[in-house]
């Protein structure tokens, strides 16, 4: 099957035909691992366990997807939940990714906080990346859907189980935090 048809139709074909469901993980692979990773800035091992662990939760649950919402945000809210449930096993905070492509990323959010272009030549990649990663997950995970994984309020407020307010909320306090940390960076430094 082609890109093209919507994620509605592989469910369809993946709850028919067992062999369809690997049309979505191939589809959604690449794009869950990413975001896996950034969560908590995991060995490729890891992430591989728990993108497999996403995608056996998500065989076995299909038939609970509700059609009428978006499968991405469905998916992402189950590759969230097994990564946290992750770090509660291992009693480990995540931390955040800085592979070339977050590192382009966190330049985005550095601009998208409005800081003064003087401050911006000031404010380097590593202390967006120091600075997001020391932000509570609440809050990270807002900036790492919408920044990194593009995603709008409504998916965020899919993925997340939370109001779309909730999430502008959050998020506003996300960049006011992250701004707030930056410019402590700047200050020291």
């Amino acid at each position: 099957m082609d890109e093209n048809v919507p994620d509605q139709v592989l469910v369809k074909e993946a709850l028919a035909h067992r062999d369809a469901f690997a049309l979505i993980v191939a589809r959604y692979d690449t794009r869950i691992r990413r975001y896996v990773v950034q969560l908590g800035s995991l060995d490729a091992e890891t992430a591989k366990d728990i993108l497999q662990e996403t995608f056996i939760k998500t065989y076995l649950h299909l038939n609970d997807y509700d059609p009428n919402l978006p499968f991405s945000a469905w998916l992402y809210r189950i590759a969230r939940n097994e990564t946290i449930s992750h770090f509660r096993k291992q009693k480990n905070r995540p931390r955040t990714m800085e592979s070339e492509t977050d590192l382009e990323v966190f330049g985005r959010i550095a601009d998208d906080l409005d800081i003064e272009r003087e401050a911006n030549t000031a404010i380097d990649r590593e202390a967006v990346r120091v600075a997001l990663d020391t932000l509570d997950l609440k809050y990270r995970d807002v900036l790492l859907l919408r920044f990194f994984e593009g995603k709008s309020y409504d998916e965020i407020s899919d993925i997340l189980e939370l109001p779309a307010g909730t999430v502008a909320v959050y998020l506003h306090r996300a960049k006011a935090k992250l701004k707030e940390k930056l410019k402590r960076y700047d200050e020291q430094n």
